[in-house]
C-alpha cells in the first residue's frame, strides 16, 4: 500500500534492502527523473548552471526513498529550494519542457541546434545564430509553448531576425526556407582553378544551407579514370593545370596548357552533367565544386524547367595568398606532391585568368576568397538573391 509524505502527498516507498530508479507521473503518464534533463531546463529558465546543478541533487535527494512521484511535487520541491532565485515557470515539468513543431503531417521536437543551423541560411555569422535561436527558445519558454506550427516558428524566426539584424538579412532566411522543401532541387555550382578553396567553401555552404549533397569534379574525373583508360581519354588522365602534355594533337598556334584544360573539363562535364541529372531525378539539392566547372561549358538554360542552378567562380587573386594556400594545402595533405603546384604556379594563374574572363562574358558572379568565413557568406548572399530574383516571391508566401 502507498505511504505518504509528511505533508500529505501519496507516494510509492522503495523496499527495504532495494534501490529503483525514481518515475515522475504526469497525467497517468511515467516517466524516468534525470537530473542531467532537469539541470537543462533550469538553466533555459535563466537559473545560473551551479544553482541548477545543486537544485537538482537536492530535489533527487529528497525523494531519494521513493519509486514514483506526482510532477506537482516535483515542480513544489523545485520553488521551494530555489527560492528567491528567478525562475520564470511556475509550470515547470521535471523533464525537458516538449516543444513539438508541428507540419505537413510531421511532429518533431524543437531543437535550438536545428534552428540555429537552419538561421545560417541567411548568410549570418554563426554566434548571432545562435543568439537568436536561443532568445526564440527563451520566447517560447516564457509563453509555455508545448507546440507550434512550423510557420509560426518560422515567422518567430524572421521577427527575430529582422529586429536584431535588419529586414534584408531576414528575407534571406525566408528565401532559403522556401526552397528546403522544393518543387524542384537547387543545384550550386562552385567553379575556379586548383588551389582557390572550393572544397571547402562547398563544404561549408552545404552545411549552412542543410544540403546533404556534396560532390567534386575531382572525384567524378577519378571515377572517370577508373572507367576510361589513358588510351581511350588521355586528357582525364592528369591534372587540370598539365593537360598539354596529354594532348594527341598539336594545339595549332594555341596556348597548350589551356587547350589541355579545355580538353580535359570538356571530358570530365559528362561526368558533371550526369550528376546534376541524377540529383534533379531524385529532387536532391546538391553542392558541386571544382575546375571542370566553367563557365559557358554548360547549357544551364535547358535545367531552367527543372532545377534552380547557381553558377559562382571562386578566385584567389592575390598571388602571395594564392602560393600561401598550396603551403597550407602540403602541412594537411602531404600525399599531394605541393611543389608540383608552385612548380606550375603561373599555368595554375593562367587557368585562373581564363576563369574569370569566361565568368564575365557569362555575367556569373566572382567570389575572391580572401576570408573564408566572409566567402561563406558571400556564396550564401549570391545564392539566396538569385533565388529570390527568380521567384519572385510574396512576403506573405514566405512565411
Amino acid at each position: 500500500m502507498a505511504s505518504s509524505d509528511p505533508k500529505g502527498a501519496a507516494r510509492d516507498p522503495v523496499p527495504d534492502g532495494e534501490t529503483t530508479a525514481l518515475e515522475v507521473e504526469d497525467a497517468g503518464r511515467r516517466r524516468p527523473f534525470m537530473r542531467g534533463i532537469m539541470v537543462h531546463s533550469l538553466v533555459a529558465r535563466g537559473v545560473g548552471f551551479d544553482e541548477a546543478y545543486r537544485t537538482a541533487n537536492l530535489v533527487r535527494d529528497r525523494f531519494a526513498d521513493l519509486t514514483l512521484v506526482q510532477k506537482s511535487e516535483i515542480a513544489k520541491a523545485i520553488r521551494e529550494v530555489l527560492g528567491d532565485t528567478p525562475f520564470r515557470d511556475e509550470q515547470w515539468v521535471p523533464t525537458a519542457l516538449d516543444i513539438t513543431v508541428t507540419g505537413s503531417g510531421k511532429r518533431l521536437p524543437f531543437s535550438k541546434g536545428l534552428l540555429s543551423q537552419s538561421l545560417l541560411a541567411a548568410a549570418i555569422d554563426p554566434n548571432d545564430a545562435f543568439d537568436v535561436a536561443r532568445e526564440i527558445e527563451r520566447e517560447l519558454l516564457r509563453r509555455d509553448t508545448r507546440e507550434i506550427d512550423r510557420h509560426e516558428l518560422r515567422g518567430l524566426a524572421y521577427e527575430a531576425l529582422s529586429h536584431e539584424l535588419g529586414p534584408q538579412t531576414a528575407e534571406r532566411y525566408l528565401i532559403w526556407r522556401r526552397y528546403q522543401e522544393p518543387e524542384r532541387p537547387v543545384i550550386i555550382l562552385l567553379g575556379g582553378t586548383a588551389g582557390v578553396g572550393k572544397t571547402s567553401l562547398a563544404l561549408e555552404v552545404a552545411h549552412r544551407f542543410g544540403i546533404g549533397r556534396v560532390l567534386s569534379t575531382d572525384s567524378i574525373r577519378q571515377i572517370m579514370r577508373v572507367m576510361l583508360s589513358a588510351e581511350l581519354a588521355p586528357s582525364i588522365h592528369g591534372s587540370s593545370y598539365d593537360g598539354s602534355r596529354l594532348l594527341s594533337n598539336d594545339p595549332g598556334g594555341r596556348d597548350p596548357v589551356l587547350e589541355g584544360f579545355r580538353a580535359q573539363t570538356a571530358a570530365v562535364s559528362v561526368g558533371v552533367r550526369a550528376s546534376i541529372d541524377r540529383a534533379i531525378a531524385e529532387n536532391a539539392s546538391m553542392v558541386l565544386d571544382g575546375v571542370s566547372l566553367v563557365p559557358g561549358l554548360f547549357d544551364l538554360e535547358a535545367y531552367e524547367e527543372l532545377a534552380d542552378v547557381v553558377f559562382l567562380v571562386v578566385a584567389a587573386l592575390d598571388e602571395d595568398a594564392f602560393v600561401g594556400r598550396f603551403h597550407a594545402r602540403a602541412a594537411d595533405e602531404r600525399r599531394r606532391g605541393t611543389h608540383r603546384y608552385l612548380e606550375n604556379l603561373d599555368s595554375i594563374q593562367k587557368i585562373q585568368d581564363y576563369f574569370l574572363s569566361l565568368a564575365e562574358r557569362a555575367d556569373v558572379p566572382i567570389v575572391d576568397n580572401v576570408s573564408f568565413d566572409r566567402s561563406v557568406l558571400l556564396i550564401i548572399r549570391h545564392v539566396t538573391e538569385a533565388l529570390r530574383k527568380r521567384g519572385d516571391h510574396d512576403l506573405a508566401d514566405l512565411l
